[in-house]
């Protein structure tokens, strides 16, 4: 323990201050670095959120030109989901041991080219596997607001994040406005491959891109982390903290070994003996699922994945509803569907599409005032009170403005639950935590196709909308369960015991 002391004083000096990243962030503010950051991060946002929306629109045109039956038409949106709760899995594990930076290159390369080059598909066959890979790409999007996460101090990460939201909102406004002029006039082939293009932004400006210095921290690149902080600093006319950059765990396990001295750092290999859950910077995929189902965080996890499980069923759910019950609420012939014009379901897409800019504002509102798990739970069961009447057919308008508002509150149970999971989990398995959250969210994303395409248009429009009552309810329930409120709290570094 004297030489790991002795190591300890050489690397920073025994009597000298120390500072963490969240200080240094916390001192740096929110300026100029955090904002290029944030349109970064939010085009890639912004892609994702289109990919999924033109979800709403080439499921029908390719079972119209191929003549597919609704079970192949709807598992067109089902292999997307389905390829990204594996990208999901991977992509978190990729950025938590070979940096963030890295898992979203790797993702955004996948998107653009296979996005691009289903637009050429031949065959149903390969369209299908060329959205699955697509959607494996897509799986990436916890990394880039993991990443976007680690630069904003403490005090405004709740209103940052839900900014940071409304480039989803953004996506799924201009795949909606894009569809609506497409659509008509040169067909699901060109939404596809013009809905592409955004994804390459991320590919253009990659090098530009900073890793995250909690990251560096994390991975004992100090000297990394202090690159990026001064540079933060020098965009944003700030000075850093006097002293010497340490992790947080740093900072606990020297309380665990000796509460009563100052000691700054301790070396390496302390931390991998007397402290290795959730502080090894080099896990592996089995490795961190274990610490995410560790006793400290088994509840949280489980809990989490119920949530998004349902987040996403709910939320995708009512994106495909919003086509698929004007097109269907009265069971009406195939002759009289078709006669149907087909600016009818566009509008009323366009206009669900606007319910995500109040569901970032109600959340925007909410987040830091009645703070995570409150505002989720409100929200879910808001969303079930909105969708009851829908049991019953009623008037395209009503129908449409009753999703309307049931999508307001969906869209800020999915904005907070993008703040809440990322914070909850320490860096050392952050984005894996958060990515197989989101894996397990797409396996509601896979099966709600089934439901929203399947039943309605089977005539079972009550059953479907009564299962969304349930998984709404159920989900809001699991939310007032969750063990952990975490606004206005740090993030963490590691597991704490």
């Amino acid at each position: 323990m004297k030489c790991v002391r002795y190591m300890a004083t050489r690397l920073t000096g025994a009597e000298g201050p120390s500072y963490t990243v969240d200080d240094a962030l916390v001192a740096l503010g929110f300026g100029n670095f955090q904002i290029l950051v944030l349109v970064y991060a939010g085009v890639g946002w912004v892609s994702e959120a289109m990919e999924m929306m033109l979800l709403s629109f080439v499921g029908p045109a390719v079972q119209a030109e191929w003549n597919l039956s609704a079970h192949e038409e709807s598992f067109i949106t089902s292999v997307v989901f389905a390829g990204m709760l594996i990208g999901a899995y991977s992509w978190g594990i990729v950025s938590d041991k070979h940096g963030r930076r890295k898992g979203f290159l790797i993702t955004a390369t996948v998107t653009a080219i296979a996005g691009f080059l289903s637009a050429f598909a031949p065959n149903y066959i390969l369209l299908l596997a060329l959205r699955s890979l697509v959607g494996i790409g897509l799986g990436g999007g916890p990394v880039l607001s993991s990443w976007f996460l680690e630069f904003v101090p403490a005090p405004n990460r709740g209103t940052w994040m839900v900014i940071f939201s409304a480039f989803w909102t953004l996506g799924t406004i201009f795949e909606a406005s894009l569809a609506w002029i497409v659509m008509p006039n040169l067909g699901w082939r060109w939404l596809l491959g013009l809905s592409s293009l955004p994804t390459s932004f991320l590919l253009l400006f990659y090098k530009l891109t900073p890793e995250s210095p909690r990251y560096l921290c994390l991975k004992g690149r100090t000297a990394d982390a202090i690159e990026v902080l001064e540079k933060i600093a020098r965009l944003n006319g700030r000075e850093l903290p006097s002293g010497n950059l340490v992790s947080d765990h740093e900072i606990e396990l020297q309380q665990i070994d000796n509460p009563s001295e100052d000691a700054h750092l301790l070396s390496t290999t302390t931390k991998e003996i007397e402290h290795p859950l959730g502080m090894d910077s080099n896990l592996g995929g089995i490795s961190s699922l274990m610490v995410l189902l560790s006793p400290k965080l088994a509840r949280s996890t489980v809990l989490l994945w119920a949530v998004f499980f349902g987040n996403a069923f709910s939320y995708y759910g009512l994106v495909l509803l919003t086509t698929e019950l004007n097109g269907h609420s009265k069971c009406m012939s195939h002759k009289l569907q078709t006669e149907k014009s087909q600016d009818v379901s566009y509008k009323s897409v366009f206009i669900a599409s606007f319910a995500e800019l109040p569901g970032l504002l109600l959340s925007a509102v909410a987040v830091d005032k009645l703070g995570r798990k409150l505002s989720m739970s409100s929200m879910f069961f808001m969303c079930c009170i909105f969708l009851l009447p829908l049991v019953f057919y009623l008037p395209e308008g009503l129908t449409t403005g009753l999703l309307f508002l049931a999508r307001i509150c969906i869209t800020a149970t999915f904005t907070i639950v993008y703040i809440y999971a990322p914070e909850m989990y320490p860096t050392s398995v952050r984005t894996t935590g958060v990515g197989i959250a989101s894996s397990v969210g797409r396996i509601g994303g896979m099966i709600c196709p089934l439901v929203a395409v399947g039943l309605v248009h089977g005539c079972h429009q009550t059953a479907a909308v009564l299962l969304f009552e349930i998984i709404a309810l159920l989900s809001g329930i699991c939310v007032m369960f969750l063990p952990i409120e975490t606004m206005g709290q740090e993030l963490r570094d590691s597991v704490q015991v």
